[in-house]
């Protein structure tokens, strides 16, 4: 059997030259990141967060959550903290769980003041996603339920939420034989007087 020669590596400055490929770039995997111990969420880290806000009862209220708020650079009011709550699942308005906040703030992978802050423009932005919009919309309506607010069912509060999408709001495609609730077509009635010239 004959021996097969071994082709020769080629010089560095000859590789130039005679290859045809100079340069290989991996394709980019989407939301790859090199690993570094500092970046890796920690699940210990996340827990002693949370025990600096949390109460003797374990529970992160509303006097904490104000500070929690401050910390983060958002007001108690502000949409982005509904939305954080939807990621907790919180089943109180103004109340995260010790088991609340690692469930949530394990799928954001936030252990941290700093590494929320810079989920921020990503919370806001999912409100630009028509689904999670939606879904973030119906969780609010359980939110609203416990507030002094309880005058709408949850038809209705489904509703509002259709009504804002499909009707303009010049209100010319409303259709008043169409099946809204009683609360929009008043609604619109009330829009309709108050927008005619005097």
């Amino acid at each position: 059997m004959p021996v097969k020669k071994k082709r020769a590596l080629p010089d560095a400055e000859d590789h130039g030259r005679k290859c045809k490929i100079t340069s290989f770039t991996r394709p980019q995997i989407r939301g790859a990141r090199p690993i570094i111990a500092e970046k890796l969420f920690s699940n210990k880290k996340c827990l002693a967060w949370f025990h600096g806000y949390a109460g003797p009862d374990k529970v992160v209220g509303p006097e904490a959550m104000e500070k929690f708020c401050e910390d983060i650079g958002v007001e108690p009011e502000n949409i982005i903290m509904l939305v954080l709550a939807w990621h907790l699942e919180a089943a109180s308005m103004g109340f995260f769980t010790k088991e609340e906040w690692l469930r949530g703030m394990t799928l954001l992978e936030c252990d941290c003041t700093e590494r929320l802050q810079s989920k921020l423009d990503y919370l806001r932005g999912e409100l630009n996603d028509s689904a999670l919009f939606k879904n973030i919309y119906r969780y609010a309506f359980d939110f609203a339920r416990q507030s002094k607010y309880k005058g709408m069912n949850k038809d209705q509060w489904y509703n509002v939420l259709e009504f804002s999408r499909t009707i303009k709001a010049d209100l010319s495609n409303y259709d008043e034989d169409g099946a809204w609730p009683v609360l929009l077509d008043e609604f619109v009635e009330w829009k309709k007087t108050w927008s005619a010239p005097s």
